[in-house]
């Protein structure tokens, strides 16, 4: 694991205990620092029994103490955490700054930041394979679900590649990446940010204005806005790399990259190709490892194909942006919507309806997307993910793509978009 010597005797709380919580404790406690640890859930609490200070730290005396560290998950904007830890002068932090606060006794290395709607785990990933295949020492952590303490220190010369969520940079404060990635920003989570947008795409931006004047910011969105506020920033890092509205993506659309399919991929693709070329990685070595990139679960990943029909878990589509790129990859699809809606309307998959050949909606949302879909394309309103996936199995012929792309989120009748995810691969496996 990764730890400082400068957390040793010192103070903190640790707020949340799912798995980037316990990584933090762990390294706090392995550094010799004094720990108070909470979470609600009484069986999450039971581990660290007799070993650290058990505790609400709304309930303690915080001074003296050297910060707070709270899970992504808890909301800055409503929980009362913030303004209690303020009131005694004490900062609000998150595992990527305890990160950034052991970086000084780790040797000499790089660290990639990549933050943005849609798109961080697959670029986090790939550019993570694009070093292992150049040979580098290399990790990842962070959003993508591997806390970056639980890793080990690299060797000298090593790339640390983090997925940042807007959450974890809300509670980061002097992370300077060599190299920061935005790769976009649309509508999303906006509960956390009391419905600004503004605010949501400000926590973003806070990647670049982290960096010093010698490192590198790429944004991979093509959007003028996001151009301009970039003239604008005082800080932030001395080089810049955007492409314009007119960049051909060709070159990253490849029939030979099979985990790397569809125009949102070859965004992707450009995108870590951008940052391996900064690192110095020369271009025959970066297509290889576009050809041999072998995915990650849940997005867009092929589970199986049965009497000609591909069947595509694109679990992770939790918002209409998201799933629209999956949608305009495929021709002839079944598509599998619906769950806990984060805005209304198709959004961007109207303009995909095209590829699709049938819908079959679930979840909370599926009568209201049933009604936008209905006279556009073939509707059937299923209400849960095992009778849709029967449905359009039923239904597909050879040729034809069964896509779970829900474009919501999975609360209503899962824990997460994984559980969501691996309920499809299984019904899938057992059609066969």
């Amino acid at each position: 694991m990764i730890t400082s010597p400068a957390w040793k005797d010192k103070k903190y709380a640790v707020l949340g205990l799912a798995r980037s919580g316990r990584a933090t404790v762990e390294a706090l406690l392995a550094a010799g620092a004094d720990v108070l640890v909470w979470d609600d859930r009484e069986e999450a609490r039971e581990p660290y029994a007799g070993r650290c200070a058990i505790g609400d730290p709304l309930e303690a005396d915080l001074t003296g103490y050297a910060g707070v560290v709270v899970s992504p998950g808890v909301p800055l904007n409503t929980h009362p955490i913030k303004p209690y830890a303020d009131s005694f002068g004490i900062p609000v932090i998150g595992d990527i700054e305890l990160f950034v606060q052991a970086r000084a006794d780790l040797p000499p290395h790089k660290v990639v930041g990549i933050t943005g709607t849609n798109g961080k785990s697959t670029t986090t990933a790939l550019v993570h394979h694009i070093l292992k295949t150049a040979g580098l020492p290399t990790t990842m952590g962070g959003n993508i679900g591997l806390p970056i303490l639980e890793q080990e220190p690299l060797p000298k010369g090593g790339v640390y590649v983090l997925e940042l969520s807007s959450y974890q940079l809300d509670l980061t404060y002097s992370l300077d990446c060599d190299v920061a990635v935005l790769l976009n920003v649309t509508a999303d989570h906006l509960d956390r940010y009391d419905g600004d947008f503004e605010k949501y795409r400000a926590s973003k931006l806070r990647l670049f204005e982290m960096q010093s004047h010698e490192h590198v910011g790429i944004i991979a969105a093509s959007d003028i806005t996001l151009r301009e506020i970039r003239l604008a920033m005082a800080d932030g890092p001395g080089q810049w790399s955007q492409p314009t509205p007119e960049t051909n993506l060709s070159e990253f659309a490849h029939s030979d990259w099979p985990s790397l399919q569809g125009p949102h991929n070859a965004q992707n693709a450009m995108a870590a190709d951008t940052v391996a070329l900064e690192l110095g990685l020369h271009r025959d070595l970066r297509q290889e490892a576009f050809r041999t990139y072998p995915g990650l679960p849940h997005r867009m990943e092929r589970v199986a194909e049965i009497s000609g029909i591909a069947y595509v878990n694109d679990s992770k589509g939790t918002n209409t942006a998201a799933s629209a790129p999956a949608l305009a990859a495929f021709e002839n699809i079944h598509w599998l919507l619906g769950g806990l809606a984060k805005e209304l309307g198709l959004g961007e998959c109207e303009a995909e309806l095209g590829h699709v050949k049938a819908a079959y909606t679930i979840g909370k949302a599926g009568p209201d997307f049933a009604a936008q879909l209905e006279g556009r394309v073939r509707v059937e309103q299923c209400e849960t993910l095992d009778r849709a996936v029967a449905a359009a199995a039923a239904r597909a012929e050879a040729g034809d793509t069964v896509l779970l792309s829900p474009a919501c989120a999975s609360f209503d009748q899962y824990a997460d978009f994984e559980k969501r995810g691996e309920h499809f691969r299984a019904l899938v496996e057992g059609l066969k």
